[in-house]
This record gives structure tokens, C-alpha cells and sequence, in this order.
């Protein structure tokens, strides 16, 4: 420890019940060493360069997320993907050859569990609250999240059951009832809760691209960092949207995190994930606050937004509302469940991803208890890719194609990808690496606001990358809401 896919141009997803028989097969080209399979195929969704895979390496050890799933394949891939487009933007605005990359297995696996090494003085913050998590029901198995109190109240609410229910009573309760019944029950009253399905056949993009405009873009100038000056507007919550925005801030960017005033978030998550960041509280639904926001808009670069589809609407920031105010605008859009189909509004997190689509399922117990992959593997894949296409849409805007951009990303796109698009081991003429795991050489420790921190180290690597984020988190919602 030290101190301091292809992807859908058009845009289309599907709920887990769904078909898309215009998604294509992934994994083609898991043979073609020496580029890694599924790094080829995440820059390829990405519109990224054929050539440019070639430069990704990797280095430290295999026996990292071990999983029934190749968590492992699909982690290194997203962060190379990632370091591939910072890399790409760099020699853009440094001049010279795009730089090699060369991702540490070690470090991506440490990232990809920051939240579980983070320590603020010491305590460890608790990931899970007591009614959330898998509960067997009266015909299966049954997987809620209410780690916010208006999550608990909701899923409390929808069961009939006192405000003061504790795990045991919410276990005998569930073990009356059919997971299905409860699942549409919790939906109905905006709780969450998914029944624990089996896998299916379903591919979904990993990314859908849209070029909306021809306008020409902000110039940007020469810069050591890829994404310095760059002004990123993060509508984001919880794990995914803000990896993503964590990592434009660590290459560069000036980050502001807005946040409702009505809508409090775990202080420990974003001591997490606030790296580098600004923080601010607006209240869109107030003329004065949303003046403000307006004028944030005026000269921002990109919006980052992580809510429920439809949710963001109301205030008039749909996708193209936004791209029609700010022409040349990136927006990057992140849901849980895909983008059409009956499930595509509906509420989703990681944990419920995975009991939905059948990953669950697969990495059961010999109990039959369904299990979890080795760590929240679907929220930072995303997280790295929406950064990568974040990443990629500056560079093109900046050689082969102006224009605003609205990408798609979706939990359950990612989870397909691991299902369905990548083998669960690289070439076998490859020796594995038997290099033992220390996640203490990922992990640093610096002081903040919230205490000593100690927290994971980015992953993103490339020649010349920083090794570390400029500042640590700021206390959530603090900042002012103004750019750098």
C-alpha cells in the first residue's frame, strides 16, 4: 500500500425475456492472438481502430474474481478498452503515436471491488442492508434490494409489513409467497425485488452509438491529460455512472456531480466513488436552481446520466431535449434492465441484474442458494466502457466525425456479453500467470473531508497515464455549482 459487441448504431436493448435477432454473436475473435478476444470486441462495439487492440498487454496475476463466469476476461477487458481510448485521445491532443497499454490484472481486480477495500479511519462501510439480499420463497428464490430507506419502506409497504420488519420476519413472509407475485407486487410500488430466473438466450448490444448533429466541436488544445478541459455534467448514482465519471475525472476532466436536494445518497459510496470530483445539489423542479443548471448545460461537453429511463424526463432532460439545447453535446445514457421491452423502465442494480438474467442461477451453491459473481462485475465493466465511449466520441469528434453523440449502455448489455460473448479462458498456448494476489499493492491511503481514506487505485493504465486522482472526495453535495 502506498501513500498519497459489437455494437448497435441505431440503438437497441431488450429485457431478459426479450429477443434481439439483430445482435451480433460476440467472441469472434477470441483466436486471433496475440489480441486479447474480448478487448477486441469491446473497442470494436466501441468504433474504435482495428489496429489499435494490438497495443493492450497484460501483466499480474490469473487467479483473480474466480467465478463459473470469466469475470476476470471481461473486467481486463473493459479497463483495456478504457486505457486503449484514453491512450487514443492523448496522442490526439499530445501529438505522437498512441501509447501502449498495459493493464495490471491485480489492479483491475482491486478496482472492480473498490467499495468492499475502502476504509474511512478504519471502519469498513457496510455494502448491504439487512433486508436486502436472496430469499428463498414459496416456488424459488427471490432477490431484493432495499439498501435505501425509501427502497425499505417501499418493499416493506408492498408486503404489508410493519415498518420495524427485520430479516426473519421478511424470510417468513417471502417463503409463503411465489417469487413472480412478489417481484410484480414490489414493481408496482417502486420497491425492488426480481425473481431468480434461469439463463437465457438473449443477446443484447453491449453499446448503442447515435451521431445526432454535424456540429463542430469545442477545440480543446494540446494537454498532458487525455480529458483535461473537458467539462463533464454526472446525473449518475450508486456504482456504475459514477466509476465512469471517476475515471473522466482521474484522465482530466472537470467533474460536477449534481444530485436532488430531496434525494440524499450513501455518504460511504460516495466516499468511494468521488475521486477527483465536484459535488452540488440542484433542485431541477426550482426556477432558480434550475437557471443554474441551464447555464452548467451552456458549456458543458458531456452529461453522464444513470436514472431509471423516464425519470429525468419530467425536467426536460431526455436525450435529445438535451442534444437539441447543446448541439454537439455527448450524452451517455445508463440503464438497468436494456432499452426496449417490458422491463426497460424498471428500477435495477447490479445484484439485480444478476438474479434476473440467470447469472444467479450458474454460480449457485451445491445447496442450490443462488450465488453472486466475485464482485459487482456488471457496475464497474459499465462503468469503464461508459468512460471508453465517452473517451472515443471526443477523439472522433475531433478527426473523422463532428457531431453530438448519444450512447446507450445497459447493465443487462453487459451481463449478455459475459453470458454470451466471451470463453471463459484465453488462448491455451498461453502459460497462465501463477503470480500470487497482494490487493495491498493496488490500495493507497490519503486524508478528506470524511477522514483517512483508504481506497483502491485506478486501474487505467498507458504509457504516460496518472498513477492516482488529483483530489480526494469532497463531501457529498458541497461544492458550488459552477465550472473550474
Amino acid at each position: 500500500m502506498i501513500d498519497s459487441p459489437h455494437a448497435s448504431r441505431s440503438g437497441s436493448a431488450a429485457d431478459p425475456a426479450a429477443t434481439d435477432s439483430g445482435a451480433a454473436h460476440f467472441g469472434a475473435t477470441d483466436s486471433a492472438a496475440p489480441v486479447d478476444g474480448p478487448t477486441a470486441d469491446a473497442w470494436r462495439a466501441l468504433g474504435g481502430p482495428d489496429a489499435l487492440p494490438e497495443r493492450v498487454s497484460f501483466h499480474g496475476p490469473d487467479a483473480v474474481l474466480p467465478s463459473r463466469l470469466p469475470v476476470r476476461r471481461l473486467a481486463r477487458a473493459t479497463v483495456a478498452a478504457c486505457s486503449l481510448a484514453a491512450a487514443e485521445l492523448a496522442a490526439l491532443r499530445a501529438g505522437g503515436a498512441v501509447p501502449q497499454v498495459r493493464i495490471d490484472q491485480g489492479a483491475v481486480a482491486t478496482a472492480f471491488v473498490s467499495e468492499r477495500h475502502l476504509r474511512i479511519d478504519g471502519r469498513a462501510p457496510v455494502s448491504f442492508a439487512p433486508l436486502s439480499g436472496f430469499w428463498r420463497t414459496a416456488d424459488g428464490w427471490l432477490r431484493t434490494h432495499a439498501n435505501y430507506p425509501h427502497h425499505r419502506e417501499r418493499l416493506l409497504t408492498a408486503l404489508d409489513l410493519p415498518a420495524d420488519t427485520g430479516p426473519e420476519q421478511l424470510a417468513a413472509a417471502l417463503r409463503e409467497r411465489p417469487a413472480a407475485t412478489v417481484q410484480e407486487r414490489a414493481y408496482a410500488a417502486g420497491a425492488l425485488a426480481v425473481a431468480v430466473a434461469p439463463a437465457r438466450d438473449t443477446v443484447l448490444p453491449l453499446v448503442a452509438i447515435r451521431t445526432v448533429d454535424e456540429t463542430a466541436p469545442r477545440p480543446l488544445g494540446g494537454a498532458d491529460l487525455p480529458a483535461a478541459g473537458v467539462r463533464v455534467l454526472d446525473l449518475t448514482r450508486v456504482i456504475a455512472g459514477p466509476v465512469a465519471t471517476r475515471t473522466l475525472a482521474l484522465l482530466g476532466a472537470d467533474v460536477l456531480r449534481i444530485d436532488s436536494p430531496r434525494l440524499p445518497e450513501a455518504e460511504d459510496a460516495h466516499a468511494d466513488t468521488g475521486f477527483g470530483k465536484r459535488s452540488t445539489r440542484l433542485d431541477l423542479a426550482d426556477p432558480t436552481d434550475r437557471a443554474v443548471f441551464e447555464e452548467l448545460l451552456a458549456t458543458a461537453d458531456v452529461v453522464v446520466t444513470g436514472y431509471r429511463p423516464g425519470a429525468l424526463d419530467t425536467h426536460g432532460l431526455a436525450p435529445d431535449a438535451l442534444l437539441a439545447r447543446r448541439p454537439g453535446l455527448i450524452v451517455a445514457d445508463l440503464n438497468a434492465w436494456g432499452w426496449t421491452g417490458p422491463w426497460a423502465g424498471r428500477r435495477g442494480f447490479d445484484s439485480l441484474v444478476q438474479a434476473g438474467v440467470g447469472i444467479a442461477a450458474i454460480e449457485a451453491g451445491p445447496d442450490g442458494r443462488p450465488g453472486a459473481l466475485p464482485a459487482q462485475a456488471l457496475d464497474h465493466g459499465t462503468g469503464y466502457l461508459i468512460a471508453a465511449g465517452v473517451l472515443r466520441a471526443l477523439t472522433e469528434q475531433r478527426t473523422t466525425r463532428p457531431g453530438g453523440r448519444h450512447l446507450r449502455y445497459s447493465l443487462a448489455g453487459t451481463a449478455s456479453w459475459l453470458l454470451h460473448g466471451i470463453a471463459p479462458t484465453a488462448d491455451p498456448h498461453v502459460r497462465p500467470n501463477d503470480e500470487p494476489y497482494d490487493p495491498a499493492r493496488r490500495l493507497a491511503e490519503t486524508d478528506s473531508p470524511y477522514g483517512r481514506l483508504r481506497y483502491a487505485l485506478p486501474p487505467v493504465a498507458y504509457a504516460g497515464a496518472p498513477a492516482d486522482w488529483s483530489r480526494p472526495p469532497g463531501r457529498w453535495g458541497t461544492d458550488p455549482a459552477a465550472w473550474r
